[in-house]
């Protein structure tokens, strides 16, 4: 069982940054999906996808990980990158 602990991006709908300071632990898919064929939904066996797990700190989430036996991957912060500029430079 392969999990990603990753910390919550912005929305790219909106310029709030609700929730942005949350980690979260979610699940590999283990299996691939395929169409229902009397629907043609997509799904799978794989009930662990539908599980998403909310933690306060990178360490918090690490440490449920390991207390359980989950093989997790830790997806670091990028760095933020502010672009400061004047209302003046839209005219040059």
């Amino acid at each position: 069982m392969q999990a990603r602990i990753y910390k919550r991006p912005k929305s790219a709908m909106q310029s709030g940054k609700a929730q942005t300071d949350q980690w979260v632990l979610d699940f590999v898919p283990a299996e691939a999906k395929r169409p229902d064929p009397l629907m043609g939904w997509a799904g799978s066996g794989d009930t662990q996808q539908q599980v998403t797990l909310r933690f306060a700190s990178q360490e918090d989430a690490q440490a449920y990980a390991d207390k359980y036996g989950i093989a997790a991957i830790v997806h670091p912060v990028p760095p933020k990158r502010l672009k400061i500029q004047a209302y003046a430079d839209n005219f040059r």
